[in-house]
């Protein structure tokens, strides 16, 4: 059997690793067009912004490593141009010496990974000074560049890359611009978790131009200048894309592979397309939802890794099978670490889930020893109990705690599973009350007795003009600081006795500063027999970050 794979980054590597430990018997070529293999995409920016201090860490792997470990034929600078796959043939072009071969094959895998977005205007012509962030080429022509010694740059897109080349690029003393089209950063996010990721940003000096694009450029063979459609200029002297990728599918396409809907290559579960004998992995190829079974683009390195052991395994007689992805992703910004996992609250009302939502405010670990505040947006599905999400923001602990919501919501996990897991605690790392078992034990708490009201339905409940109680339960000074409009100050020390003064048919909203005192208020209130009580979730804080949030998306 003789396998060609198109691509050798992370997947196209893991297809011919996992069928050559599989068997002796087979003839496994790889064909990539760059000149480089196996490397660490998502370690570029850290190298270019110094964290690394050499590109060779980021590719510790060579085609001479590849044939001496697995005897795997790695044929780089080869551009594979046409496929016929009726005859199981295909020509392959040595970009070096422009020498044609035509190639047969039994299997053939599609690793041929995604590009960069080039937006407009920026794919009229070519300009010295305007990189991407995809291979370790464009990490060899940024840092060819870094040495005129930039000051100023510009940044289109604020999804993982764009952020974390901001990050770098702080560090590295340059000023920062990031122009994003859409009205917050990392949309794939909820905007009011988001939100504080932008406050972080433009307190390190970040300028954050949101809802915005590049309209015009100056410049002959450099970009001088750029005009927004906003009418904002930016003078630059670096510009970085990082408007997202697309799956590179035309040779694809031209052979009769289909697409999915989501324009990547669409595969079953074993990695194969609609053409027999030919596979795709990687970030051309589709994966979907764990939660809704749908077909979702997620292209990261770690799914990429496995969706190419699978595919080796698969073809050479194995019975692996890729079991779906949750769209769990981290990034640190500065200070910060942002994760996620599973649905976004946006994604599962357009799901048409009933969602139970639950912001938790709480220390990573144990404060006496420096621990800082974890704020944790989690989603249960109010008709079973199934937790479907969570997002995470703090300066620690949030991978922990991203990884064992993601690893619940796998197993299927109801939130009041969270609350029993017995999860590792001593003061330097959690709490007594893990932030992952209050989440728990506050979710069901509310499918089942105290339900949550988030910020965004308070406000939309009162502009409605529904009469509601709500009750502010903390000091009278944190009351003068700051409160949720048309709240009354009934300090829970005074509540038994002050609740006389209050409407039991009237639905009642009480909070405090993050959540924990309203959730007593609130369980006082239904023990004197109040018919609604609902507890702010996350707080004033919470409701003071959005109502700033809505004002910030207003100008």
């Amino acid at each position: 059997m003789k396998i060609i794979v198109i691509g050798s980054v992370a997947a196209g590597t893991s297809v011919a690793a996992k069928a050559r430990r599989n068997t002796e018997e087979a003839e496994v070529i790889v064909y990539d067009q760059g000149k480089d293999i196996s490397y660490s995409v998502c370690g570029i920016p850290y190298q270019i912004g110094g964290e690394v201090e050499e590109l060779s860490a980021l590719t510790p792997r060579n085609a001479a490593w590849f044939k001496k470990r697995y005897n795997v034929s790695v044929f780089t600078e080869h551009k594979v141009t046409k496929v016929d796959h009726a005859n199981k043939q295909l020509e392959v072009t040595d970009l070096v010496s422009g020498e044609k071969k035509l190639e047969n094959y039994d299997v053939l895998v599609f690793a041929t990974g995604a590009s960069p977005f080039t937006p407009p205007p920026f794919n009229q012509k070519e300009y010295d000074n305007v990189f991407q962030v995809r291979n370790i080429q464009d990490a060899r022509d940024i840092g060819a560049y870094s040495a005129k010694q930039p000051k100023k740059a510009l940044i289109i897109g604020a999804g993982f890359i764009g952020l974390e080349m901001t990050e770098q690029l702080i560090h590295k003393g340059l000023e920062v611009t990031i122009v994003q089209l859409e009205d917050q950063v990392m949309p794939p996010m909820d905007a009011d978790m988001t939100f504080r990721v932008e406050e972080h940003m433009r307190a390190k000096g970040v300028n954050l131009i949101l809802s915005d694009t590049v309209k015009t450029i100056e410049g002959e063979t450099s970009v001088e200048r750029v005009i927004t459609t906003n009418g904002i200029t930016i003078e630059p002297d670096i510009v970085i894309l990082s408007a997202g990728v697309r799956p590179n599918t035309e040779l694809a396409k031209e052979m009769g592979v289909e697409l999915g809907a989501s324009r990547a290559i669409a595969v079953n579960k074993k990695m194969q397309t609609n053409l027999p004998d030919v596979y795709a992995v990687g970030d051309v190829a589709e994966s979907f939802s764990v939660i809704t079974g749908k077909p979702i683009y997620r292209p990261l390195g770690s799914t990429a890794n496995k969706m190419g052991r699978i595919a080796g395994d698969v073809i050479t007689g194995g019975d692996l099978e890729h079991r779906g992805v949750l769209g769990t992703g981290i990034f640190r910004i500065f200070d910060l670490h942002v994760g996620q996992t599973g649905l976004t609250e946006k994604e599962a009302k357009k799901e048409g889930y009933d969602v139970e939502i639950l912001y938790n405010i709480k220390p990573d670990h144990a404060e006496y020893l420096g621990g800082k505040e974890l704020t944790i947006k989690a989603l249960a599905d109010k008709e079973t109990g199934r937790i479907l999400g969570a997002q995470a923001i703090g300066q620690g602990g949030v991978d922990k705690r991203i990884d064992v919501i993601a690893t619940a919501i796998t197993f299927k996990a109801k939130s009041e599973d969270l609350f029993h897991l017995d999860l590792a605690y001593a003061p330097p790392f959690a709490t007594t009350k893990d932030p992952i078992l209050y989440t728990g034990m506050a979710l069901d708490n509310a499918l089942k007795r105290n339900p949550l009201l988030t910020p965004a339905e308070l406000i939309r409940r009162q502009n409605s003009g529904e009469k509601l109680q709500i009750i502010d339960t903390r000091s009278k000074k944190d009351y003068d600081k700051s409160h949720v409009k048309g709240a009354i100050h009934v300090p829970l020390a005074e509540l038994r006795e002050r609740n006389v003064e209050l409407d039991k048919y009237v639905a009642t909203v009480t909070y405090c500063n993050k959540g924990v005192t309203g959730n007593a208020s609130q369980n006082l209130l239904l023990n004197y027999g109040f018919e609604k009580v609902y507890n702010l979730s996350g707080g004033n804080k919470n409701y003071q970050s959005y109502l700033k949030m809505l004002k910030s998306k207003s100008k």
